[in-house]
């Protein structure tokens, strides 16, 4: 696949055990090194092309991703990383539990795992690439 820009990333780590950041931040680090593919973590989101989301939703953090949402540069990918985005994970049934990414928001890539490998939040960021691709030919 031919990257026609370098894509920005935008992590939200929300509340969780902190093995997804953990492995997230691996793969930034130079043993994996997500950037010589050209993907740059960006402080904000707001010209970010794909926006990861690590950890399960409280209300707080649900207040705060329906804020970030808005200023995401359109179009965008949205990536859910470790079983806790995903479901809920370990926390699904605690009272601090809110809800599950996909059900504030559409997720394009899943990325299963507690926490998952550092090698698979990679081959997510290339799916997420893909998608995007999609979604600016379609506009």
């Amino acid at each position: 696949m031919l990257i026609k820009k370098s894509p920005w990333v935008y992590v939200m780590r929300c509340t969780q055990c902190n093995g997804c950041s953990i492995e997230i931040s691996a793969a930034l680090t130079p043993k994996y090194d997500l950037e010589r593919f050209g993907v740059l973590v960006r402080p904000t989101p707001r010209q970010c092309d794909i926006f990861i989301v690590s950890g399960f939703l409280n209300k707080k953090m649900k207040k705060r991703i329906l804020n970030i949402i808005p200023q995401l540069a359109k179009p965008f990918a949205v990536i859910a990383v470790g079983s806790c985005a995903i479901s809920g994970g370990a926390f699904r049934f605690s009272k601090n539990f809110c809800c599950a990414v996909d059900e504030i928001m559409d997720v394009d890539v899943y990325i299963p795992g507690c926490p998952p490998r550092p090698e698979s939040i990679i081959d997510g960021v290339f799916k997420a690439l893909k998608v995007l691709d999609y979604k600016r030919g379609s506009e």
